[in-house]
């Protein structure tokens, strides 16, 4: 099932009201459900656990193909042990800045606290505003701004204060 499948099936279940969804195609089952008015969860029986999604947010990672799933992360450069890494919790693209023509939300050298927005996320469509969730200084990016980027990859090293 690709993208544009599922983008649609979440589509279908917003304009119809729907709270659940089962989808079986090509030996792929799909299993849509909201638990609330804005969090998608979407279960992919063929290797890939349930995930749920943090409301406002869109979940793509059912459609990662099972070969994909068991490639390794690329190896990360060694950390301090005192940094903390801001992870992606979606699969999307990675924007410094809320448009092109604006400054980044965060530099590094800027102190963040929990409710700062580092980031934004673009899933299908949805922009996602990414908070630290942590306090400290912004260290370095991890990605580039447009990069794509995966469930739980880190996109920003941040040293706590």
């Amino acid at each position: 099932m690709d993208l544009r499948k599922l983008k649609s099936l979440l589509e279908l279940m917003d304009q119809h009201s729907l709270s659940e969804m089962d989808v079986e195609e090509d030996g792929i089952h799909v299993k849509l459900r909201k638990l609330s008015a804005n969090a998608p969860v979407i279960a992919h029986t063929q290797s890939v656990p349930p995930i749920q999604a943090v409301p406002q947010q869109m979940v793509t990672s059912a459609t990662v193909s099972p070969a994909a799933v068991q490639q390794e992360n690329p190896p990360q450069k060694p950390r301090e042990d005192r940094s903390v890494q801001i992870k992606s919790p979606m699969v999307g693209t990675f924007y410094r800045s809320a448009k092109p023509d604006v400054p980044a939300f965060v530099e590094v050298g800027k102190r963040v606290e929990p409710e700062t927005v580092v980031c934004i996320l673009e899933a299908m469509k949805v922009m996602n505003e990414i908070k630290a969730e942590c306090t400290g200084t912004v260290a370095e990016f991890l990605v580039q701004n447009g990069e794509a980027v995966e469930f739980g990859q880190p996109m920003i090293r941040v040293t706590p204060a």
